[in-house]
């Protein structure tokens, strides 16, 4: 019998791999002929981080991610902002950033536009224009915080928006504020408060002292859509932030007298100077966190007055002849001590500057900026050095000052002054660069705070005492103080119509 010879089999005979074959051999010369001419498609903007977001100060810079590598001349000459924010520009790849030389104003609006912009690779003669980009966004409200002093304001935690002219009352009457820091989102405010009439006040027809305060927060009926990420101790709270008026008790005067308090930069750390019902020489500062129980700060001497670091991470505390640094992260470098100053006033917002006062033994007080660098003396006085806010750009600094009212009493004149940081740091002599802005009236509880965009400061000015003798039941006024971009010049200042004390813009 003859053999039959085996069947030759048919290379890709079945239907289904002519397709593939065929499918496959497309695909390689569609990305052959992509990778010889090059993609030729408009390149565009990908992601603009402020689109649609409500920046404040402390959004210093914003980001473009392109499509494609661009050519860097033709962003810088085509990219427009409406207002104008001035700027510098700097590259990494396909990404470009635009830092602000200023804070940009609150309480306005802006556009950015970018057209007729090319990519970096020229293809022949030809550069690929991209597509047109155009965006929106925001700056935060003016807003600022206030005690009332009159009416139904009296004692009271109050709440005005600049930009929209409104008005909130936050905190019940029957609480009595004395004093309150904004977190950062500007959602809540931490503020401290007695109750106007508990049971054992209210049997013996006597204020509460301020001894007797406890620690709230506060909602303040704002939610910024900012560029960066919210508060993360916000969706922790039994209420909506977005409602104004909730109040939450943050710590209680059970065991401790609850004192002078700071809040961190970043709003996750509170520091609250207690001292012990049971024994009143034992007085320390108390750390709180979110998510844990207060816990006393271990000292190896008592401390005074003060003051967390611009990065969250330390505090500065007056403590023996000098200032110590204390971390407030477990595992953190150990403590550091300066000798030679008394008190620190004021802190750069990104923690390279701070303004401290040293106490001469001639009985005058001087007041030094400290960098990385090294300390200059810039200002030396007779009289007293209570305040220093560092502008945003950190060329001037905003001082809250007195003079010595020659005669037989003692008497000191308070008054504002701006010191220009950049001719200071090369003076031969302090006081060289000090300027003046205003005349105060004869007390030294005066409350200043900077705005957050540097372009105007709040104070107050305390009428008359009040009479039915509350503690913080004082009649105040209100005063809104422009200011130039040249610390010479001097404005005159504004009276609001509101009868406060102790303002304070909100971030």
């Amino acid at each position: 019998m003859m053999q039959m010879p085996a069947p030759v089999p048919r290379r890709f005979g079945h239907p289904l791999d002519r397709l593939a074959v065929a499918l496959i051999a497309a695909l390689v010369l569609v990305i052959g002929v992509l990778l010889f001419a090059g993609d030729r498609g408009a390149p565009r903007v990908r992601e603009f981080n402020w689109h649609d977001r409500e920046v404040g100060a402390m959004d210093t810079a914003f980001v473009l991610n392109f499509s494609r590598p661009m050519d860097h001349e033709s962003v810088v000459n085509n990219l427009k902002i409406t207002p104008s924010l001035p700027g510098r520009i700097s590259w990494a790849g396909r990404r470009m950033v635009y830092t602000l030389n200023f804070p940009a104003p609150y309480g306005e609006a802006f556009q950015l536009q970018l057209q007729d912009a090319q990519d970096r690779f020229q293809q022949g003669t030809y550069h690929a224009k991209m597509q047109p980009f155009s965006a929106t966004f925001r700056t935060r409200d003016r807003v600022f915080a206030y005690v009332g002093t009159e009416g139904e304001e009296a004692g009271r935690l109050v709440l005005y928006n600049l930009t929209k002219t409104e008005k909130r009352l936050l905190t019940p009457s029957n609480l009595t504020v004395f004093d309150f820091k904004p977190y950062p989102m500007a959602d809540r405010i931490l503020f401290s408060a007695v109750d106007r009439a508990p049971a054992a006040a209210q049997a013996n027809n006597n204020p509460v002292p301020l001894v007797e305060q406890k620690l709230y927060t506060v909602t303040t009926g704002l939610r910024v859509n900012a560029p960066t990420a919210s508060d993360p101790q916000a969706s922790d709270l039994p209420y909506s932030p977005g409602d104004a008026g909730q109040v939450l008790e943050v710590l209680d005067n059970q065991d401790y007298q609850n004192l002078k308090f700071d809040l961190s930069p970043d709003g996750r750390t509170i520091v609250v100077q207690r001292v012990s019902r049971k024994n009143q020489g034992q007085s320390e500062p108390w750390i709180l966190r979110s998510g844990t129980a207060p816990a006393p700060i271990k000292l190896d001497q008592p401390g005074g007055d003060f003051l967390i670091t611009a990065d969250s991470q330390s505090m500065i505390l007056a403590q023996g002849e000098g200032l110590s640094v204390l971390p407030l992260q477990e595992g953190a470098e150990a403590p550091s001590f300066l000798p030679k100053f008394g008190n620190v006033l004021g802190l750069a917002r990104d923690n390279t500057a701070a303004a401290m006062v040293k106490f001469n033994k001639n009985y005058t007080r001087s007041l030094f900026l400290v960098t990385g660098q090294g300390e200059k003396e810039i200002l030396q006085t007779t009289g007293s050095i209570l305040n220093a806010i560092f502008d945003p750009t950190k060329q001037i600094l905003y001082c809250l000052l007195t003079e010595l009212i020659p005669g037989e009493t003692y008497q000191e004149q308070p008054y504002l002054a701006a010191i220009d940081l950049k001719t200071a740091q090369t003076a031969k002599n302090p006081n060289e660069a000090l300027y003046p802005l205003l005349k105060l009236p004869n007390q030294r509880e005066v409350k200043v705070s900077l705005a957050p965009d540097g372009v105007a400061l709040l104070f107050d000015q305390t009428v008359k005492p009040s009479p039915n003798g509350e503690p913080t039941a004082k009649t105040g006024q209100l005063w809104l103080l422009p200011l130039a971009s040249d610390p010479k010049q001097a404005l005159e200042p504004q009276s609001l119509p509101f009868a406060g004390i102790h303002p304070q813009w909100l971030p």
